[in-house]
């Protein structure tokens, strides 16, 4: 793996700085301007949100191409390496770790679609859930990134990683999936058992007293199970972006990209989740691949297997389990 860190935290501690200043102003636009309380966002709403958060990220990594561009060559530390194929790399790193990060948050929105059907969420209230679940997940991914910048730099650690995700990636090819059951989930039953839950919602509450005590709502069980199945996920995830780059600016900021436009992507894909079935089965080969970079291929390739292989890889991996969903689902009905 490569040690040298082009955009380390001592010397762009700035650039971690504005880039959360900037995501607090798009989350606040987003709901402030895009969200009206208890309102419902058309299909046709929630696809241009998409599009603009997809734009804002394709619009950062060609800043941050620019940026490195023309700053790598004033670095002495830098001097006599290809600074254009680093400034090249590094933006193919970040393209890579978000179109990963954004395959496994549609993943995530199967787990929300569930959730809301179990807990009976009214479709008013779900814009608030996943605008908090959100914010959590952006505060859990931050430590899991700060983490994981410092246990990644052992060797032992990152073989280890890789081998979780390898394994993780094997058993969402071969073993029958688990249907979820949030009644038996260890975060619920100790909300239970800490607060009384009110039967039925109050509005868009997350609590309420009654009788001079404090009760949580189903909505709140809701956001804490949502919680809960992010911080799963991010175990997933947060390897995996480091087995494509070893910039812990990348892999935080490909990540957030990922995740503020997730409530839009759910509106979008909330109706379709049966459509992309075989999309899993794609994400788990993507994981056995990221985890073999992390354990051998790495290595094999010198420190660093190529990021433009590895993205051509990955999207293909992605349009083929795409692609096979699309086409069985218009074969279905000829079958019956």
């Amino acid at each position: 793996m490569q040690d040298l860190l082009l955009i380390p935290f001592a010397d762009y501690w700035w650039a971690y700085i504005g880039f959360i200043a900037a995501l607090f102003v798009v989350l606040a636009f987003d709901l402030g301007v895009f969200s009206k309380p208890g309102s419902v966002p058309s299909l046709r709403s929630a696809i241009v949100r998409s599009i603009v958060f997809i734009g804002l990220a394709l619009a950062f990594n060609w800043g941050l191409y620019q940026y490195l561009l023309h700053e790598l060559p004033t670095r002495p530390e830098l001097a006599g390496l290809p600074h254009a194929q680093l400034a090249r790399d590094t933006s193919l790193e970040f393209l890579a770790g978000y179109v990963v990060e954004y395959a496994l948050a549609i993943d995530n929105v199967f787990v929300f679609v569930a959730v809301f059907s179990y807990f009976a969420v009214p479709v008013q209230y779900q814009q608030k859930v996943l605008f908090y679940g959100i914010l959590g997940a952006i505060a859990f991914r931050a430590l899991f990134i700060s983490l994981g910048s410092v246990l990644m730099q052992y060797e032992w650690i990152v073989i280890i990683f890789g081998v979780f995700l390898i394994l993780t990636g094997l058993k969402i090819l071969f073993l029958p999936e688990k249907p979820l059951d949030p009644s038996r989930n260890p975060i619920i039953l100790g909300i239970r058992k800490l607060f009384p839950v009110t039967p039925q919602f109050h509005g868009d509450k997350f609590w309420v007293e009654i009788d001079g005590k404090t009760w949580v709502t189903p909505l709140f069980v809701a956001l804490a199970f949502i919680e809960f199945s992010d911080i799963i996920f991010a175990i997933d995830s947060v390897p995996a972006i480091f087995a494509l780059t070893n910039e812990p600016f990348i892999v935080f900021t490909s990540n957030i990209f990922a995740i503020i436009g997730l409530r839009s992507l759910f509106f979008v894909l909330q109706s379709m989740v049966k459509a992309f079935q075989f999309l899993k089965y794609g994400l788990g080969v993507i994981l056995v691949f990221v985890g073999l970079k992390m354990v051998w291929l790495n290595e094999a390739f010198g420190g660093k297997f190529p990021i433009t292989l590895s993205l051509s890889i990955i999207g293909a991996i992605l349009a083929v389990s795409i692609l096979v969903s699309i086409a069985y689902n218009r074969a279905k009905p000829s079958e019956g």
